[in-house]
């Protein structure tokens, strides 16, 4: 028996880590309330790439069929030239890794899947809970909500994004740095017989990825650009099709022809996040830790925001299991997470500038990805292998 049975447990926050969370402490026995901002359980954004190490917690969890049902299986990711779509370099999935799961899927139907999953495992999840402030200065955590109400639980877990309130209390307000990159998300019908394969289409300060979804009936779009202007981080702030039309007009007559289809667009800006300093705190009657975006938030371009996520909430779930809620499974906790998200978030900074090379850099680049491409088809996937095959469930 684990040091969770019967144990009381509040999770802030009610995406991919604290669904995936609420989840595997229930499966050990703690009794798990989440708690959510939000009236109902929904996602705005659109698709995400689901990678082995995050669908090694899907597994884990005793999901898998749940992840097959809701997703496609990823054959290749294909890097393309923006300008005409000539093939740069294909990474095949299907051939190099066929054993490994890479899974493309509808954000929503991930949480959809989740919640599902932590009811099942005796979760209770209550909505509409919008906490304001989180204080730590007394021997427990004390959430206070907009309605006036305090709760004070003892062991409190926060996974609870971007702009997370126990992340605040935890290491003070923090600014984040806008990258002078914004991004758009919008959800299209996909043409007939689609194939299952993540294509990043490169262009000098911009990029495209596109995948399809749901059985192959719809494509995600995801668009960033280089720009000055600032724009809010979030992802409630529509735009008008029009201005991505633009942004895009010099690229492929396929990739044209997606963004003629888009009528609901999504804009947000992307901002750096320093990886936060403590992940956790010990409290005389309590304990607190984050995961997830509350504690490393990513940019997008290593497709690892969720996966990290997962990875979080297995770690977090056993070590409070083994060791109990207290400084041991804290520091383990932190020793565990830390340094692997650190990497993982510089790993997708450098993504985001060679996405995005110009002139003579961006042809010799190029050149190179063909040449390699050729000669050694393996070694850009193993390139990224300390991510893709690493299993914190192992």
């Amino acid at each position: 028996m684990g040091r969770l049975d019967g144990r009381a447990v509040t999770v802030l926050g009610a995406g991919v880590a604290g669904l995936a969370l609420a989840r595997a402490l229930a499966l050990r026995g703690a009794e798990v309330t989440v708690l959510e901002q939000a009236e109902a359980i929904r996602e705005v954004g659109a698709g995400l790439q689901i990678t082995p190490n995050g669908a090694a917690v899907l597994h884990a969890l005793g999901l898998q069929a749940a992840l097959d049902a809701a997703s496609l299986r990823s054959q290749a990711v294909e890097l393309r030239d923006g300008y005409d779509g000539a093939l740069v370099l294909r990474m095949d999935l299907a051939r190099l890794r066929p054993d490994q799961g890479w899974h493309l899927t509808h954000r929503a139907d991930l949480i959809d899947m989740l919640a599902q999953g932590a009811r099942a495992a005796g979760v209770q999840i209550r909505l509409m809970q919008q906490i304001e402030r989180v204080d730590l200065t007394g021997p427990r955590p004390i959430l206070r909500s907009s309605q006036g109400t305090e709760l004070m639980p003892d062991l409190l877990l926060g996974a609870d994004g971007l702009h997370s309130r126990l992340r605040a209390a935890l290491n003070g307000a923090q600014k984040p740095f806008f990258t002078g990159q914004v991004a758009w998300r919008a959800v299209i019908p996909a043409e007939a017989g689609a194939a299952p394969v993540a294509e990043v289409h490169l262009g000098a300060g911009r990029h495209l990825v596109s995948y399809p979804l749901r059985g192959g009936s719809m494509r995600n779009i995801v668009a960033v650009e280089e720009r000055r202007d600032w724009v809010d981080e979030g992802w409630t702030l529509r735009d008008d099709p029009m201005r991505l039309r633009a942004a895009f007009q010099d690229f492929s007559a396929r990739a044209r022809g997606w963004l003629e289809q888009i009528d609901q667009l999504w804009l947000w800006g992307l901002f750096r996040h320093p990886v936060a300093e403590s992940w956790g705190r010990v409290l005389p009657d309590g304990m607190v830790a984050i995961l997830g975006d509350a504690a490393h938030p990513t940019l997008p371009f290593l497709a690892q925001g969720a996966n990290m996520a997962l990875e979080d909430a297995w770690v977090l779930a056993r070590l409070l299991d083994e060791h109990g809620p207290g400084q041991v499974a804290l520091e383990a906790y932190q020793v565990a997470r830390k340094a692997r998200s650190a990497r993982i978030v510089q790993a997708a900074n450098g993504n985001a500038r060679a996405y995005h090379l110009s002139g003579v850099t961006r042809a010799v680049a190029h050149l190179g990805l063909r040449l390699g491409g050729r000669l050694a088809p393996a070694l850009p996937l193993a390139r990224y292998d300390w991510i893709h095959g690493f299993d914190v469930t192992a």
